[in-house]
């Protein structure tokens, strides 16, 4: 294992199809810090594998940009609506391609662990694991919009894991 006790690049993802969270953080021992936030979105009416596409492009351009050593990802949990569970289970296929591809380390977290993580509670709702990101980040509001809040936490649970 490589040493991260001084600064890590964390690419955080909230796995969709319609729209992918990302959140890029920096972490050492004692800080967390956001180096950037947002959404890729894909047009519902677009064809499904230019929908991938899209989104394994975007995925290849921010790991460039940011340069990040580690992709934390949220894992699939089983979903009641199966074509949904599918489709999103697509997209992390192409985002876990573009950072293998990169040569990014990668981890995988359930929503269960990132709420532990994050608030210490696996049950926590959605706006408790926010309001968390933004105390952890020291951030004036919580980021917008949810879906890159989500990936943030990602990001936040693997620094937890790490550093």
């Amino acid at each position: 294992m490589k040493d991260y006790q001084s600064n890590v690049k964390i690419l955080g993802i909230d796995p969709g199809t319609g729209i992918v969270g990302f959140g890029f953080i920096e972490a050492d021992s004692k800080n967390l810090r956001l180096v950037d936030a947002g959404v890729i979105r894909t047009p519902a009416n677009q064809a499904a594998e230019l929908r991938l596409l899209t989104i394994y492009d975007e995925v290849r351009q921010l790991i460039e940009e940011y340069k990040p050593q580690w992709l934390s990802i949220e894992k699939l949990y089983f979903a009641r609506n199966v074509t949904t569970a599918m489709t999103v289970a697509q997209s992390r296929g192409v985002i876990l391609l573009a950072g293998v591809q990169a040569k990014l380390e990668i981890a995988e977290y359930t929503p269960l662990q990132i709420k532990m993580a994050i608030t210490g509670y696996g049950r926590a709702d959605k706006k408790q694991v926010q309001e968390m990101v933004k105390i952890l980040l020291t951030l004036e509001q919580i980021p917008k919009p949810d879906d890159a809040a989500d990936a943030l936490a990602a990001a936040i649970t693997h620094a937890q894991f790490i550093t």
